[in-house]
């Protein structure tokens, strides 16, 4: 199954929520929308300042509410209180530790290989598939699969669902192993923090 929610469950993918029309003189989804802006220019501010002082946060919440009410026509916003759900937590938590693990592993790996520079050498460029399909899941395969230095991602072809990556030990097989060996393990676990498993 793709990654990313079907068109007729779009509303409950926090972070490619569905759009949904709104009735004149209705502003309560204007107004929720300017406050998940809020929040998240707020937690940028915080982050890019790093000062707790009363006037820089004062400061700070006024810049972030003026581009949160320049920018919420554009269309919906993830809402940031739903990160704190405990199983999107857990999932963000497995990803992190997986693609840290592969991380340390790849680099061992060209490490040895630039010790041992008489070890063969197969790079290349490579085409895998894709299960992801909007644009937040794109995005984070493609950044979190290049962190592995293994692999960088060099193009896509989104109508066919293809990715080519650059390759220091070119793997085995077709497309379909490929991603096997490449984005398919992080493509399953970002799938739970994109997409939630549904409350039994």
């Amino acid at each position: 199954m793709a990654l990313g929610y079907p068109k007729s469950r779009a509303r409950r993918n926090p972070f490619a929520p569905g759009l949904t029309r709104r009735r004149p003189g209705n502003l309560a989804p204007m107004v929720a929308r300017v406050i998940a802006l809020g929040v998240w220019c707020f937690a940028v501010w915080v982050l890019l300042t790093w000062m707790f002082t009363p006037l820089q946060l004062a400061v700070g919440t006024g810049a972030a509410l003026a581009v949160a009410i320049a920018l919420a026509p554009l269309g919906p916003v993830p809402r940031p209180w739903l990160v704190a759900d405990p199983r999107r937590l857990l999932a963000c938590a497995h990803l992190g530790v997986a693609v840290l693990l592969q991380m340390i592993k790849a680099n061992l790996r060209l490490a040895r290989r630039i010790w041992s520079p008489r070890r063969p050498l197969a790079s290349g460029m490579v085409i895998a598939t894709t299960e992801a399909e909007s644009d937040g899941a794109l995005t984070a395969v493609g950044l979190l699969s290049s962190l592995v230095v293994d692999n960088q991602l060099v193009d896509l072809d989104r109508p066919r669902r293809l990715l080519q990556y650059h390759a220091v030990a070119v793997p085995p097989g077709g497309p379909d192993e490929i991603r096997e060996a490449i984005n398919g393990p992080i493509e399953r676990l970002l799938a739970p923090v994109i997409r939630p498993p549904d409350p039994a």
